[in-house]
């Protein structure tokens, strides 16, 4: 198996400047699968819904090339539900409610045939789960990616501080950034990050781009300045789910090729926010995502001639 990709599966409920949902699907792993699906066929799923989870989502899944055996299915309870609010600016909001439901108790159990995948995605979860999964596989996969978010830090930061020991990629935005690291600048705060295990860091800034580090370079890949933005729900997972797909698809895990899964994965992200929830990425044409990258090059692309007087 090429990507194993495990977090939740979930409904949402959001409201927006644009208008709101009822409860819709969502989940970092969802969001995940649908995106790097665009990239790979060869992936499993870990993960747990109630069975409340409606089964034609289940098939779609299965139809975008996602192995589902590692789902877990409780009939008799309740799928983790999350409801938000987002205010004006759409970079901040206030969750309204939480329900853990079936992932109070959650277990996560790699199956056999996905132990050996060449590509690990942790989404957003309890650091004790990530590094649980981490065990799990038969042998080390070749690019591990771990995302996380501040509440683990409040939380739980020195099952996280551990879990960094292990992976090659971690994925943030800049304030946890911040939070993890003690440090304002940004520049210094990866260089902290990076000390503490991973070899790479990806700093998510929303609409102002993504930044990547390793020890010795740098890298800033901007986001595509959008008309209207109806919902960042899932933004993050997107993004990931692009940057590891890509790379799965062309097994080259070199920093020049990160830097084109980084294109990759924001130029996924920008689809996902134009519509609520999924909803966007479910129809998603492989043609359009092309044609959405060469946006990103024409954005960034200029000539200049330097002059040494």
């Amino acid at each position: 198996m090429s990507l194993l990709a495990v977090g939740t599966v979930a409904f949402d409920a959001i409201e927006t400047p644009f208008g709101k949902t009822d409860k819709i699907v969502g989940g970092a792993a969802t969001f995940i699968c649908l995106s790097a699906s665009q990239f790979t066929h060869k992936m499993g799923l870990v993960s747990v819904v109630g069975g409340d989870f409606p089964k034609e989502t289940i098939e779609l899944l299965k139809q975008k090339g996602v192995n589902m055996d590692g789902l877990q299915i409780k009939e008799n309870e309740k799928t983790f539900f999350w409801s938000g609010k987002y205010h004006n600016d759409m970079n901040s909001r206030d969750t309204i409610d939480t329900q853990l439901n079936v992932l109070a108790d959650f277990v996560p159990v790699v199956p056999e045939e996905m132990r050996n995948a060449e590509f690990l995605m942790l989404g957003n979860l309890m650091p004790k789960l990530q590094l649980d999964v981490i065990k799990q596989m038969t042998t080390r996969p070749k690019l591990i990616v771990l995302d996380t978010m501040n509440f683990w830090m409040d939380i739980a930061m020195d099952d996280l501080i551990e879990n960094l020991k292990h992976i090659d990629v971690l994925t943030i935005n800049d304030g946890e950034a911040r939070q993890l690291s003690g440090e304002y600048s940004l520049v210094k705060a990866a260089q902290k990050i990076l000390k503490m295990g991973p070899k790479y860091l990806i700093i998510k800034k929303g609409e102002h781009g993504a930044l990547l580090f390793n020890k010795e370079q740098v890298f800033f890949a901007p986001a595509l300045p959008l008309e209207d933005v109806f919902d960042p729900t899932g933004a993050g997972d997107t993004f990931a789910g692009g940057f590891i797909g890509y790379l799965a698809s062309t097994k080259d895990i070199s920093f020049e090729n990160m830097k084109r899964a980084i294109i990759y994965g924001s130029a996924m992200a920008s689809f996902c926010v134009e519509k609520f929830g999924t909803e966007r990425l479910l129809n998603l044409t492989s043609t359009e995502v092309e044609e959405r990258i060469q946006e990103f090059v024409d954005l960034v692309q200029f000539d200049i001639s330097l002059v040494n007087e």
